[in-house]
């Protein structure tokens, strides 16, 4: 299994960081995160036409670049380090990965290829109060006609209230699965929530009888995977963030002069910097782990890596963001300053595929234990 990134793949994270720093710098990234569509769609179709992102993962004859899970995991860092908002997520990561992950063809001709050129975005709803957990749910999809009728409320649904498709796991006559409900359609109801992270949208979504159709197989192995892939490339974002913040903390101890030397030559700040560096190399390593794991056909692999980066990573950015703003001192505190926007994306991620508590559980699950 690769533990190193290639030269092509180290250039897609360089060419990333560059678009990034020119058309999502930080005032842009607040000014987004209040306005109601959340991104700025020139930014958006730019992804999509000149960088092929939202494509990266998706197979070729899909309209995408046919890449996998560590190319996406790549860009996934360098958006984390970015605080981009928008609609990438639940589109690329949730949506257009379940889509692959499902392997079926009339699905996959349908929808990947406006996930792929920008002009669709989707998301993938599971949880219902309890986590990412798809035992005894209480949304159903009952048969009719050609497809099926399903009803039942989700919540924190990324981009719940503004995706155009809706992949919605629901307990079947033959099973979980996952079924695919228009956004718009009748029967479906929806709202944002008021969410902690401002960069990223939560939705509630209400079902009623809404027409909906199956998408890939039943059973609860597939939405494991489903979930997996989506840890995975979580996971790299959480990497994302916390380089961010160790990389602030670093440049401002060096700057930051108090008793006639820069605060980085105290012992403290040295310690901490150099705790957030040793967890910060540790979570890269476990989340391309986990890429290389997905990139692979062992899904027990898969999900024992996923679970592992899932609590790790996640962790991990909560105490390099909160490091960050003790370090940054009474600025770190501020509204104007980006700390703070890092600690809420950090606790928020770690409750939005399962807690790090929930990740080890599945790992003790998984290893016998």
């Amino acid at each position: 299994m690769t533990m190193t990134l290639t030269d092509e793949q180290l250039e897609l994270g360089h060419v990333v960081s560059r678009f990034l720093a020119e058309k999502a710098p930080s005032e842009s990234v607040r000014s987004w995160a209040e306005s109601p569509d959340g991104l700025d769609a020139d930014v958006w179709t730019q992804m999509a036409g000149q960088l092929g992102l939202q494509g990266l993962a998706i197979p070729e004859e899909f309209g995408g670049s046919g890449f996998g899970p560590v190319e996406l995991g790549v860009v996934q860092e360098q958006l984390g380090r970015a605080l981009l908002p928008g609609p990438f997520f639940g589109t690329v990561v949730l949506a257009g990965q379940a889509l692959v992950a499902s392997n079926d063809e009339e699905a996959m001709h349908r929808w990947l290829p406006g996930v792929a050129d920008g002009t669709l975005t989707a998301t993938v709803a599971v949880s219902e109060g309890r986590g990412p957990a798809i035992t005894d749910m209480a949304t159903t999809a009952q048969r009719s006609g050609n497809g099926f009728e399903l009803t039942g409320r989700k919540t924190l649904v990324v981009d719940g209230d503004s995706a155009a498709l809706l992949l919605i796991a629901a307990e079947g006559p033959d099973g979980p699965a996952l079924f695919a409900v228009d956004g718009d359609a009748e029967g479906v109801v929806r709202r944002r929530l008021d969410a902690l992270d401002q960069t990223r949208r939560l939705g509630l979504v209400e079902l009623t009888a809404a027409s909906g159709i199956q998408v890939g197989p039943s059973g609860e192995d597939f939405l494991r995977h489903v979930l997996g892939l989506a840890t995975v490339a979580l996971a790299a974002e959480q990497v994302g963030g916390a380089s961010a913040c160790l990389d602030s903390s670093v440049s401002f101890a060096g700057s930051r002069v108090q008793f006639g030397r820069p605060i980085g030559s105290f012992q403290a700040i040295k310690h901490k910097c150099a705790d957030m560096l040793v967890a910060v190399e540790a979570g890269r390593s476990a989340s391309l782990h986990a890429c290389s794991a997905a990139a692979g056909d062992d899904v027990g692999e898969l999900l024992l890596a996923a679970a592992v980066a899932g609590s790790f990573c996640a962790a991990t950015y909560t105490v390099a963001a909160k490091d960050n703003i003790q370090i940054h001192g009474g600025i770190g505190f501020t509204w104007e300053h980006d700390a703070h926007l890092h600690l809420k994306r950090a606790k928020s991620g770690e409750r939005l595929l399962g807690s790090p508590t929930h990740h080890r559980s599945q790992l003790a699950d998984l290893v016998g234990i």
